[in-house]
């Protein structure tokens, strides 16, 4: 089964300690200082949404150049190949794949067409789809479930009130368990009380 971060709307606060440590622990390791996850807002709920790491995933059918692949029970994106074509953040099904721009090469300023003119306006539309930086570089991010760190996913990590947690073959296997005891101790009272009636 695949791994991914499931957020408890009943715990979370919307502090965006999740999104902090994201940023932080990527541009660590020289990927795009960009977060993997979003965090949504509703009337009543605040909770962080993330790539669920589809089996048959949309985002790595569509990529035109292999830069989305299937490894270690996640889906992955080497941003290193990524041509930046959004085509991966269309396909997703959950709205977890996000465009991010990063500066060239070297930390330089974004210059247009090689000039050395810098180039300061960028286009601020309605969603990040829409987006482009002049002279930068726009790849896809989304969760990686941190693959670099032994520690495992950032965000559940830092979260103040433990509104995250990793789900994968132990989780479902222990949700299952807690399941079949509780509904089996359901029956068992059901029966005895018709067996009673009866």
């Amino acid at each position: 089964m695949n791994r991914f971060v499931i957020a408890d709307p009943d715990q979370c606060t919307g502090c965006y300690t999740c999104v902090a440590g994201c940023v932080n622990v990527h541009q660590e390791v020289g990927l795009v200082a960009h977060p993997r996850l979003t965090v949504i807002h509703t009337a009543k709920v605040t909770m962080p949404v993330q790539c669920r790491n589809c089996d048959d995933a949309p985002c790595e059918k569509v990529c035109p150049v292999a830069a989305i692949t299937f490894k270690d029970h996640a889906v992955q994106i080497n941003e290193s190949l990524c041509i930046g074509c959004k085509m991966c953040s269309l396909a997703c099904p959950f709205g977890a794949i996000t465009p991010a721009a990063t500066l060239p090469e070297g930390g330089g300023q974004p210059v247009y067409g090689g000039l050395a003119e810098v180039i300061d306006a960028a286009v601020d539309p309605l969603h990040p789809i829409l987006s482009w930086t002049a002279g930068q570089k726009t790849v896809a991010v989304k969760c990686d479930m941190c693959h670099f760190r032994p520690e495992g996913p950032e965000c559940i990590r830092v979260c103040p009130t433990d509104a995250l947690r990793l789900i994968d073959d132990a989780a479902i296997n222990q949700s299952a368990a807690q399941k079949r005891a509780k509904y089996s101790g359901m029956l068992a009272s059901v029966y005895d009380k018709s067996v009673r009636s009866g």
